[in-house]
Protein backbone atom coordinates (compact mmCIF):
# COMPACT_ATOMS: atom_id res chain seq x y z
CA UNK A 1 0.00 0.00 0.00
CA UNK A 2 1.03 3.22 -0.73
CA UNK A 3 -0.26 6.80 -0.51
CA UNK A 4 -0.93 7.49 -3.85
CA UNK A 5 -2.63 4.02 -4.69
CA UNK A 6 -6.47 4.31 -5.39
CA UNK A 7 -8.08 2.44 -3.43
CA UNK A 8 -11.76 2.99 -3.35
CA UNK A 9 -12.56 6.83 -5.55
CA UNK A 10 -16.19 6.63 -4.59
CA UNK A 11 -15.38 6.38 -0.64
CA UNK A 12 -16.14 10.31 0.42
CA UNK A 13 -19.36 9.81 -1.71
CA UNK A 14 -20.65 7.20 0.01
CA UNK A 15 -20.50 9.14 3.16
CA UNK A 16 -19.79 6.90 5.71
CA UNK A 17 -19.00 8.55 9.66
CA UNK A 18 -15.60 7.62 11.20
CA UNK A 19 -17.98 5.56 13.50
CA UNK A 20 -19.16 3.28 11.21
CA UNK A 21 -15.89 2.79 9.24
CA UNK A 22 -13.81 1.72 12.42
CA UNK A 23 -17.17 -0.59 13.52
CA UNK A 24 -16.97 -2.41 10.56
CA UNK A 25 -13.57 -2.31 10.35
CA UNK A 26 -13.54 -4.28 13.92
CA UNK A 27 -16.03 -6.76 12.30
CA UNK A 28 -13.20 -7.59 9.74
CA UNK A 29 -14.76 -5.70 7.09
CA UNK A 30 -11.60 -5.48 4.40
CA UNK A 31 -13.67 -2.73 2.01
CA UNK A 32 -14.03 -0.50 4.97
CA UNK A 33 -10.67 -0.62 6.27
CA UNK A 34 -9.91 -0.15 2.33
CA UNK A 35 -12.67 3.22 2.78
CA UNK A 36 -10.72 4.62 5.97
CA UNK A 37 -7.38 4.51 4.54
CA UNK A 38 -8.66 6.14 1.57
CA UNK A 39 -10.29 8.86 3.63
CA UNK A 40 -7.39 9.53 5.46
CA UNK A 41 -4.30 8.41 2.94
CA UNK A 42 -3.53 12.64 2.42
CA UNK A 43 -3.61 13.72 5.51
CA UNK A 44 -1.46 10.72 6.88
CA UNK A 45 1.06 11.24 3.99
CA UNK A 46 0.76 15.00 4.20
CA UNK A 47 2.60 15.20 7.55
CA UNK A 48 6.04 13.44 6.56
CA UNK A 49 5.96 15.92 3.54
CA UNK A 50 5.40 19.00 5.99
CA UNK A 51 8.47 17.34 7.78
CA UNK A 52 10.43 17.19 4.86
CA UNK A 53 11.29 13.87 4.95
CA UNK A 54 12.45 11.84 1.86
CA UNK A 55 9.63 10.23 -0.52
CA UNK A 56 11.51 6.86 1.17
CA UNK A 57 10.92 8.38 4.49
CA UNK A 58 7.65 9.64 3.20
CA UNK A 59 6.26 5.88 2.50
CA UNK A 60 8.30 4.47 5.61
CA UNK A 61 5.94 6.58 7.93
CA UNK A 62 2.93 6.00 5.96
CA UNK A 63 2.92 2.22 6.58
CA UNK A 64 4.01 2.72 9.82
CA UNK A 65 0.95 4.45 10.97
CA UNK A 66 -1.29 2.00 9.42
CA UNK A 67 0.31 -0.71 11.05
CA UNK A 68 -0.04 1.12 14.43
CA UNK A 69 -3.75 1.53 13.53
CA UNK A 70 -4.20 -1.89 13.01
CA UNK A 71 -2.39 -3.04 16.29
CA UNK A 72 -4.91 0.09 17.82
CA UNK A 73 -8.34 0.16 16.63
CA UNK A 74 -9.28 -1.98 19.34
CA UNK A 75 -8.63 0.07 21.79
CA UNK A 76 -9.06 3.41 20.02
CA UNK A 77 -11.44 5.24 22.89
CA UNK A 78 -13.00 7.20 20.26
CA UNK A 79 -13.86 6.85 16.82
CA UNK A 80 -14.30 10.27 16.23
CA UNK A 81 -11.00 11.23 17.29
CA UNK A 82 -9.48 8.76 14.52
CA UNK A 83 -8.45 11.79 12.45
CA UNK A 84 -6.92 13.11 15.99
CA UNK A 85 -4.99 9.94 16.57
CA UNK A 86 -3.51 9.51 12.83
CA UNK A 87 -2.06 13.13 12.86
CA UNK A 88 -0.74 12.66 16.15
CA UNK A 89 0.90 9.43 15.48
CA UNK A 90 2.20 10.68 12.40
CA UNK A 91 3.71 13.87 13.82
CA UNK A 92 5.54 11.51 16.80
CA UNK A 93 6.95 9.67 13.88
CA UNK A 94 7.91 12.04 12.15
CA UNK A 95 9.37 13.96 15.03
CA UNK A 96 11.15 11.27 15.80
CA UNK A 97 12.38 10.50 12.75
CA UNK A 98 14.06 14.03 11.79
CA UNK A 99 15.67 14.22 15.43
CA UNK A 100 17.53 10.89 14.48
CA UNK A 101 18.60 12.38 11.05
CA UNK A 102 19.75 15.56 13.01
CA UNK A 103 21.87 13.38 15.01
CA UNK A 104 23.39 11.65 12.09
CA UNK A 105 23.71 15.01 10.51
CA UNK A 106 25.48 17.02 13.71
CA UNK A 107 28.21 13.82 13.52
CA UNK A 108 28.58 14.67 9.50
CA UNK A 109 28.29 18.59 9.67
CA UNK A 110 24.74 19.42 9.27
CA UNK A 111 24.32 23.87 9.24
CA UNK A 112 23.10 25.76 12.26
CA UNK A 113 20.37 27.17 10.65
CA UNK A 114 19.05 23.19 9.19
CA UNK A 115 19.41 22.10 12.42
CA UNK A 116 17.72 24.86 14.35
CA UNK A 117 14.64 24.01 12.11
CA UNK A 118 14.63 20.26 12.50
CA UNK A 119 15.33 21.34 16.80
CA UNK A 120 11.98 23.38 16.48
CA UNK A 121 9.81 21.08 14.79
CA UNK A 122 7.63 19.52 17.81
CA UNK A 123 4.79 17.15 16.53
CA UNK A 124 2.59 19.47 18.22
CA UNK A 125 3.31 22.35 15.77
CA UNK A 126 1.70 20.44 13.09
CA UNK A 127 -2.05 19.49 14.35
CA UNK A 128 -3.27 22.88 13.86
CA UNK A 129 -2.23 22.69 10.79
CA UNK A 130 -2.91 19.18 9.24
CA UNK A 131 -6.40 19.67 10.61
CA UNK A 132 -7.24 22.68 8.57
CA UNK A 133 -5.41 21.07 6.01
CA UNK A 134 -7.84 17.97 6.35
CA UNK A 135 -11.05 20.28 6.45
CA UNK A 136 -9.66 21.82 3.72
CA UNK A 137 -9.87 18.60 1.53
CA UNK A 138 -12.88 16.78 3.26
CA UNK A 139 -15.05 20.90 2.02
CA UNK A 140 -13.57 20.01 -1.75
CA UNK A 141 -14.93 16.32 -1.47
CA UNK A 142 -18.37 18.20 -1.09
CA UNK A 143 -18.52 20.97 -3.84
CA UNK A 144 -19.44 19.65 -7.41
CA UNK A 145 -17.43 17.63 -9.52
CA UNK A 146 -16.20 20.18 -12.12
CA UNK A 147 -15.31 22.62 -9.18
CA UNK A 148 -13.28 19.97 -7.59
CA UNK A 149 -11.44 18.88 -10.44
CA UNK A 150 -10.71 22.92 -11.18
CA UNK A 151 -9.55 23.21 -7.58
CA UNK A 152 -7.44 20.13 -7.58
CA UNK A 153 -5.47 21.34 -11.55
CA UNK A 154 -5.48 24.35 -9.96
CA UNK A 155 -4.40 23.85 -6.61
CA UNK A 156 -2.93 20.64 -5.76
CA UNK A 157 -0.50 19.85 -9.27
CA UNK A 158 3.23 20.51 -9.04
CA UNK A 159 4.32 22.29 -11.56
CA UNK A 160 0.63 24.61 -11.75
CA UNK A 161 -1.09 23.41 -14.45
CA UNK A 162 -1.49 26.58 -17.17
CA UNK A 163 -5.26 27.96 -17.44
CA UNK A 164 -4.86 26.83 -21.28
CA UNK A 165 -4.79 22.93 -20.18
CA UNK A 166 -7.09 23.34 -17.30
CA UNK A 167 -10.17 24.71 -20.17
CA UNK A 168 -8.69 21.71 -21.88
CA UNK A 169 -9.34 18.73 -19.73
CA UNK A 170 -12.29 20.23 -18.76
CA UNK A 171 -13.73 21.15 -21.63
CA UNK A 172 -13.91 24.53 -21.27
CA UNK A 173 -12.73 28.30 -22.85
CA UNK A 174 -9.48 29.20 -21.98
CA UNK A 175 -10.97 32.81 -20.99
CA UNK A 176 -13.44 30.87 -18.62
CA UNK A 177 -11.50 29.57 -16.49
CA UNK A 178 -10.36 32.89 -14.20
CA UNK A 179 -14.23 33.25 -13.64
CA UNK A 180 -15.42 29.83 -12.92
CA UNK A 181 -11.84 29.27 -10.52
CA UNK A 182 -13.56 31.98 -8.75
CA UNK A 183 -17.21 30.76 -8.17
CA UNK A 184 -15.42 27.43 -7.14
CA UNK A 185 -13.62 29.07 -4.46
CA UNK A 186 -16.72 30.85 -3.09
CA UNK A 187 -18.50 26.94 -3.24
CA UNK A 188 -15.46 25.67 -1.11
CA UNK A 189 -15.24 28.72 1.23
CA UNK A 190 -18.82 28.20 1.98
CA UNK A 191 -18.34 24.76 2.30
CA UNK A 192 -15.15 25.69 5.22
CA UNK A 193 -17.39 27.71 6.86
CA UNK A 194 -20.00 25.30 7.37
CA UNK A 195 -17.47 22.95 8.65
CA UNK A 196 -16.37 25.49 11.09
CA UNK A 197 -13.18 26.62 9.20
Amino acid sequence: MTPQTEVLPQTIAEGQSDEELVAACLAGDQTAWARLVEKYRKLVYSVPVKYRLTPEDASDIFQAVWMDLVAELPSLRSPAALRSWLMTVASHKCYHRKRSLQRREQQGGMDDIEALAVAAASPQDFVVELEREQMVRDALELIPGRCRRMVEMLFYEYPPIPYKDVAERLGLAEGSIGFIRGRCLQKLRARLQEMGF
